[in-house]
């Protein structure tokens, strides 16, 4: 039982980041972006060109990756929600869901459909406490903390966190006051690109590095999002972190191959009961 509430933390933790960006998004631009699982591909794929193919260490890739990620992020706002700018959510959706099938289809154009892995040394597990650890856990642990950290200090501390939480309060009211929405947006799609090309590196160093696997994750990390509260982004992360928990303790009784099951019913539910999200703030629309 130890081991499965261990592994549900790492697995919550490989949906927090995800999430956490998806939640971003919704709660300052207004709309559920669905190619965030293409953001998840291609940042994995961008760091495993520079790990592999060019022979950069991890760390160096990660870097480069999560730059590159940022440029296809606002590279994509430019050229498709820029344009869109004042239309309804379900049209953004819509535009986020064709923007994702583009560039997970030009990733598998680029790269083929085979799977791979990035060059790290194999190392035997550890065992601590009675408990299986593997150093990718231990990196996921490390890297999601690190990230939470930067994220929760950019909201609180900085200039640009307050900007980001006036513009998802009032945008109208953030504009008379002289906030640049244009600059919000291109600083929230840097960080959600920047969370989601860490999230693609951690899950491709648990698995493997391939075109689906933005897309094996969306129903999670949504579920997360609206478990917590998607218009509340810290939320996410413990909506992520009780799912990943319940998805490992299901396999008890399921087989391991339909955890989604899960993830599929808390979102229902959720839908029905409370759409707000656990944590999340009931969604006023005057």
């Amino acid at each position: 039982m130890a081991q499965l509430l261990f592994n549900g933390l790492v697995t919550g933790l490989l949906i927090a980041l995800p999430a956490l960006s998806l939640a971003l998004v919704f709660s300052v631009l207004r709309f559920a972006n669905y190619a965030i699982g293409a953001q998840i591909t291609v940042g994995a794929y961008l760091v495993y060109a520079l790990n592999v193919g060019a022979g950069c260490p991890l760390w160096v890739a990660i870097v480069g990756g999560i730059v590159g990620g940022i440029a296809v992020a606002l590279l994509v706002d430019r050229l498709v929600f820029r344009p869109l700018q004042g239309r309804t959510g379900v049209t953004l959706l819509v535009a986020s869901i064709g923007s994702g099938l583009v560039l997970e289809n030009l990733v598998r154009l680029a790269a083929g459909n085979g799977p791979r892995g990035y060059a790290v040394e194999i190392a035997r597990p550890l065992r601590i406490a009675g408990l299986r650890i593997n150093h990718e856990q231990i990196a996921t642990l490390a890297c999601v903390a690190v990230a939470l950290a930067v994220v929760w200090l950019v909201f609180r501390c900085t200039r640009l966190g307050r900007a980001m939480r006036a513009v998802a309060d009032n945008p109208d009211l953030a504009a008379v006051r002289g906030i640049s929405r244009t600059r919000v947006t291109a600083a929230v799609w840097a960080l959600s690109s920047a969370l989601a090309t860490l999230a693609g590196v951690l899950i491709g160093l648990d698995s493997n590095v391939e075109p689906q696997m933005g897309w094996n994750y969306l129903l999670p990390v949504f579920t997360a999002a609206i478990l917590g509260g998607i218009a509340s982004p810290m939320a996410a992360v413990a909506g992520a972190l009780v799912l990943g928990v319940a998805e490992e303790l299901a396999t008890l009784v399921l087989a391991p191959h339909y955890r989604s099951i899960v993830a599929l019913g808390v979102m229902a539910l959720l839908l029905l009961v409370r759409p707000s999200g656990l944590f999340g703030a009931r969604w006023v629309t005057r």
